[in-house]
């Protein structure tokens, strides 16, 4: 797996000595060559996660799914809406039926793995879902490559959907009704 950009992967869970085993293991998956080195972000809050994923294009997203304030299966419903693209795993011990059914139904979570969890099946989820998310990115570029060669793509608009996939959000900026940069639109700004 040779990507272009380096793989982001967003882990939120609200217990800190969990996120850092997910971190040591998917250390342990790099090393062991399973996937290039990751670069790893790791919440305790499910909104300050989102908030970074309006800014930084993840490859998979791991989430609870018991958390205060928000649950694993709002979190990734949000995280579906701005990155689409983004694999999305729920890890947790405990789960109600119409909890598990949301995450499917609106998250449309890939998979859901327990708590204690076998980190050799930990590590070959993720293997599969960053495997998954580099052959969808290398259909995709291919297909921009081939309409960019017939015309049916402008070379502007390919550049904006690469800097797109670096950056979730860059390329939309807002402006005022007289001309002016918005940093935080406000109503009536034209998008």
């Amino acid at each position: 797996m040779t990507p272009s950009v380096p793989l982001h992967v967003l882990l939120v869970d609200d217990e800190p000595a969990i996120l850092q085993a997910l971190v040591r293991a998917l250390r342990r998956g790099a090393a062991d060559g399973l996937w290039p080195a990751l670069r790893t972000e790791a919440f305790t809050d499910p909104a300050a996660a989102l908030a970074r994923a309006r800014e930084q294009s993840f490859a998979l997203a791991i989430s609870d799914f018991r958390m205060p304030g928000m649950n694993g299966a709002q979190f990734l419903t949000g995280l579906r809406e701005c990155q689409p693209d983004c694999r999305r795993i729920i890890l947790s011990a405990h789960a109600d039926f119409e909890g598990l059914t949301d995450a499917i139904n609106s998250a449309r979570i890939s998979l859901f793995l327990s708590k204690p969890w076998n980190e050799p099946e930990l590590l070959a989820a993720v293997h599969e879902q960053l495997e998954d998310h580099r052959r969808r990115l290398e259909t995709e570029l291919l297909a921009e490559r081939q309409r960019l060669a017939q015309g049916q793509l402008s070379p502007q608009e390919a550049e904006r959907r690469r800097l797109e996939r670096m950056e979730p959000g860059i390329t939309q900026v807002c402006w005022s009704s007289d001309g002016a940069y918005v940093l935080d639109p406000v109503d009536g700004a034209i998008v």
